[in-house]
């Protein structure tokens, strides 16, 4: 890094002016200002040669950074063993997966498909319960209506020291969610993590999280930066959305906002790809290209 040795003259004359125009209770005039000079310098010494030890260090890959935490190393040894010999018996591995989430809310259920990160097809890998949900069926529209999103996300964020034990947290609100909800504060912090109490996140227990923690550990080692989580109301078939709107029929706006996700539903039940998800200026989603 470089430092322009003019701007830092200007720095040095700045607290030379200042200490001109001040009376310090405590301090001459005289003596803050030569306080102040080497306290600066003292700053710019270190802002110059901290990029030195910087350069020096040996940059951290994702999985050394989270095994850091030892709630993440007591997940590796008690699930890794377990959890390698799942990926093997698909031909994968730790260090060469990519994974996708899959949440139904009515059915209650997550779940975990894989493939290597240059393969097409996802394959499902494991399901696990969802021991704690709240609301009901329906997008998250703002903060504090207890809503599980319902729409097209990815993980954007770890934390491997939560409250609800480990945690993985997505993007909502997303663009969709922006545009359709009306609401001056949407709400936030969406996660995947432990116990079974649930106040707009997916629990699904401190067991199955150190499952989900480590896969997506492991996928976001392994490369993949943008992990999808497609949360449906409920297996989308043509006998659950009749069946789903006549049990919803007082609340119409749900019709074709659940038709809208069936798109992403059906292209993603029919060949099990990952979507390509934009959004229009309703907020709908599209799909493809």
């Amino acid at each position: 890094m470089v430092y322009d040795i003019c701007k830092i003259n200007d720095m040095l004359r700045a607290v030379s002016d200042r200490g001109r125009k001040q009376r310090f209770d405590r301090w001459t005039y005289p003596g803050m200002v030569r306080f102040q000079s080497v306290l600066l310098r003292m700053l710019i010494l270190a802002m110059v040669s901290a990029p030195l030890h910087a350069a020096a260090a040996p940059r951290i890959d994702f999985l050394t950074q989270q095994k850091q935490y030892k709630r993440v190393r007591d997940a590796i040894q008690a699930r890794g063993a377990t959890l390698e010999k799942a990926l093997a018996a698909k031909g994968l591995g730790s260090g060469m997966l990519n994974i996708l989430f899959v949440a139904y809310k009515a059915e209650g259920t997550l779940e975990l498909y894989a493939k290597k990160p240059d393969g097409t097809r996802f394959e499902k890998l494991a399901e696990y319960s969802i021991c704690g949900a709240s609301g009901q069926l329906g997008p998250k529209r703002k903060q504090g209506d207890l809503q599980i999103p319902e729409g097209f996300y990815r993980i954007d964020r770890y934390n491997p020291a939560s409250i609800a034990w480990l945690s993985i947290g997505m993007n909502y609100p997303n663009a969709a969610d922006k545009i359709k909800s009306r609401a001056a504060n949407l709400g936030g912090d969406i996660f995947i993590h432990g116990t079974c109490i649930s106040w707009g996140c997916l629990a699904i227990g401190d067991d199955a999280i150190k499952d989900v923690y480590l896969y997506a550990v492991y996928a976001r080692a392994s490369g993949q930066k943008d992990i999808p989580v497609y949360i449906f109301p409920f297996r989308m078939t043509g006998e659950n959305m009749r069946k789903y709107a006549a049990l919803y029929k007082e609340r119409p706006e749900l019709q074709p906002f659940w038709k809208n996700l069936k798109k992403g539903y059906d292209l993603f039940v029919a060949d099990d790809r990952a979507l390509t998800v934009r959004v229009d200026g309703n907020g709908d989603y599209l799909f493809g290209p």
